[in-house]
This record gives structure tokens, C-alpha cells and sequence, in this order.
């Protein structure tokens, strides 16, 4: 599979074997792995990246060449690296501050197999008892016409190159997002076509959360409600979004919650119905509504998710006690529609804002300027 990240892959890989990097690409499924994983490389902060599992290779092979095992040494010897250091440096990497321990514990393994069903190896080793890992060394020592190359120092600088692409992206995104909001009062149409060309399935599913959010922030903000313990003695309250953590952290949690109502959201990207019914699981059947990242119909998403549900289950009133639950499904479509509404109520600038603010927040990223204070 070539895509234009491939050209520097190709680069690179030129650069450290000269006329035998052709060949030790074709010999190693780890390169042809990472340009799989790297083909959003070049489509711009829309496109989702993929760093877990990068990273998860990149923090036990940057362990490998520093306990210089790419130039002497008996790896096989070696009595692993800690989890805990992987863990902590997978975090200080563009992009990796909240990812998760799947990777480094499974999810790497389980899809490099799958698109290498017939290998024999694994990328990653593990010892469940002492908590220590270590790159599987046939996956890093390739054999062309006689001769045994080392590809560690090469997969370091590719990942670091992908990093650095999608990197440029976003801060191209950011200020795009800062130029719109010189320019949303003279022309506010192109910052409403910018907002709406968010909402698409091909989106980044952090993107797809931050701009869902800003939306419906601002959409539900100026309509109020009528609550209290008295009859006589009712107070208004307008309603009020709030994001709970980072978007797609995977760590249980709930997206975003309103206040006074109570009411939970949670965005997802997925129709497995097995998803749904983990996240009602998670708050013990409370209703929630579900942002989902598709155009579909609100009717056919629901219908879908009952269908596999009972494909799934088969017991009905199993499946139409967890039914109940769903409160409201927002699809693409009733997005585009709060926008509109929230837009006539004047909100346009408070949800440019709101985006660059939450964007900010979720890729790790500062102005110059911001980096400077406090020095």
C-alpha cells in the first residue's frame, strides 16, 4: 500500500541503507505495518491519527537503542524495560499525554496479527509476572542478500517524522481557526462553512468531540428551565454543558454532562452495539444520549443498534430494557441543524472560540506568546 507518507518512509529508509532500502522494506512487516498506520499522515488534522499504537512501538525501540542493543549486545539477555517508563514516556510524545496502557499491553499485538495473520512473530514481548517488556528482535534485524540491517534507529525517525506532519497539521488547523475569527464578522459565511466541515465521518474522533461540544454548548445555552422544592419558589436556570475530560481517552468516563437537568452525553464513532450497551452499563442504566459520528438517520441508528442488539442477545426484554435507556440520539445532520440555531442566536464567534480553546487543550498545544509568560 503506498500514500504519500510513503515517499518518506522511502526518504528515510534511503537514507540510513542507500540502494538496500527497497528491499528491507519489502523483507520487514514493522515497516510495512507503520506505513499502514501512517497513511493520515499527509490529510490534514481531519484525518484520525494513530499514536497509540506508534508509540507503543517507538517508546521500546528508543529504550532499545539507548541500552545500545542496534550496535552490540545480547538482547536476548536483556532483563526488559519497566512498564511504568514506557507508560510515562508514550505521554511526554506529540499527542501521547493521555493515552492508555492498551497498546503496549495487547492492541498493538492483536492488529498487527491481523494484518499479518501468517507471521510468526509479535511486535512486543512481555512478562506478565515482572512487569518488563522488550521489541521483538526478529521484527528488527532484517536479513537482504547475506547481510543483517537494523532498523531501529530508521522506525525512531519515521515515527518522529509522522509526529512531526500531523503536528504542522493542527497548528495549520489552529490557525486557520485564529484567521477565521479576524475575519467571522466581515464574512461570517466562511467561518459557518469552515465549522460544518467538521461534522463528516472522515473527521478526527477528537475533532468530531471538541466541535460537537462547542455546538451543543452553545445551542442548549440560552434555554432555561423552572426548578425547585416549592411550588411558589421556583428558580430559572439556564441549561449548561460541560465537558468531563479529554476526548477519547478511553477511561470510562462520560463526555460531557448537563446541568440542572442531569442529562449525559456520549460521543462515539462506532455502531457496535456492544459499545452502547457497555457505556449504559457503566452508569447503571441511567438514560444517556448518544452524539454519533454518522449521517444516517436518527430512526435507522436506533433501529440498527435494537436489530443487532437482539442478533446479539436474542432476549427481548433484555434488550428493551437497555433501548430505554438511550434518551436521544444526534447524528451529523441535527448537528448541522444546532449550529444553525445557535448561529442565529448570535453564538458564531463563542463557537470558533470554543473550539480553539478545547483544541488547544486536547493537542498539547501553546502559542509562542503563551509559552513565553511567566519565563
Amino acid at each position: 500500500m503506498e500514500h504519500q507518507f510513503t515517499t518518506s518512509i522511502n526518504k528515510i529508509l534511503k537514507k540510513h541503507f542507500a540502494n538496500a532500502s527497497s528491499d528491507i522494506f519489502d523483507k520487514s512487516q514493522l515497516l510495512q505495518y507503520i506505513n499502514l498506520k501512517t497513511k493520515s499522515a499527509n490529510k490534514g488534522v481531519k484525518a484520525r491519527g494513530s499514536f497509540a499504537n506508534l508509540y507503543a512501538i517507538y517508546v521500546i525501540v528508543e529504550d532499545y537503542i539507548e541500552k545500545s542493543f542496534d550496535k552490540k549486545g545480547d538482547y536476548s539477555k536483556y532483563k526488559g524495560v519497566e512498564f511504568t517508563k514506557l507508560f510515562k514516556r508514550q505521554r511526554e510524545l506529540p499527542f501521547g499525554a493521555k493515552l492508555q496502557n492498551h497498546a503496549l499491553n495487547n492492541r498493538l499485538n492483536s492488529e498487527f496479527q491481523k494484518f499479518f495473520p501468517n507471521s510468526e512473530y509479535t511486535p512486543i514481548l512481555r512478562n506478565l509476572e515482572t512487569n518488563r517488556y522488550w521489541i521483538n528482535n526478529n521484527l528488527i534485524k532484517i536479513k537482504v542478500s547475506g547481510k543483517t540491517y537494523n532498523i531501529a534507529n530508521a522506525l525512531i525517525e519515521i515515527i518522529n517524522e509522522y509526529a512531526k506532519t500531523k503536528k504542522n497539521a493542527f497548528e495549520q488547523f489552529v490557525q486557520a481557526c485564529l484567521e477565521l475569527q479576524e475575519i467571522q464578522n466581515k464574512n461570517p459565511k466562511e467561518a459557518e462553512n469552515f465549522i460544518l466541515s467538521l461534522l463528516a465521518p472522515n473527521v478526527d474522533a477528537r475533532l468530531f468531540e471538541i466541535v460537537s461540544y462547542s455546538i451543543l454548548k452553545y445551542y442548549y445555552h440560552d434555554q432555561k428551565i423552572y426548578w425547585g422544592f416549592e411550588i411558589d419558589k421556583l428558580q430559572e436556570e439556564n441549561l449548561t454543558l460541560y465537558k468531563t475530560g479529554r476526548t477519547n481517552a478511553n477511561d470510562g468516563g462520560i463526555d460531557f454532562v448537563m446541568k440542572p437537568l442531569g442529562r449525559f452525553f456520549q460521543v462515539t464513532e462506532t455502531l457496535d452495539v456492544k459499545k452502547y450497551f457497555l457505556d449504559i452499563d457503566k452508569i447503571h442504566r441511567y438514560p444517556i444520549t448518544f452524539v454519533v459520528k454518522s449521517q444516517d438517520t436518527e430512526k435507522n441508528l436506533l433501529d440498527g443498534i435494537k436489530d443487532n442488539a437482539l442478533r446479539i442477545y436474542s432476549v427481548k426484554a433484555v434488550v428493551d430494557r437497555y433501548m430505554q435507556c438511550i434518551e436521544e440520539i444526534i447524528n451529523i445532520p441535527r448537528l448541522h441543524n444546532c449550529f444553525i440555531e445557535a448561529e442565529k442566536q448570535g453564538y458564531l464567534k463563542n463557537i470558533l472560540d470554543e473550539i480553539i480553546l478545547q483544541s488547544k487543550v486536547e493537542f498539547n498545544y501553546q502559542d509562542e506568546d503563551e509559552e513565553g509568560e511567566g519565563n
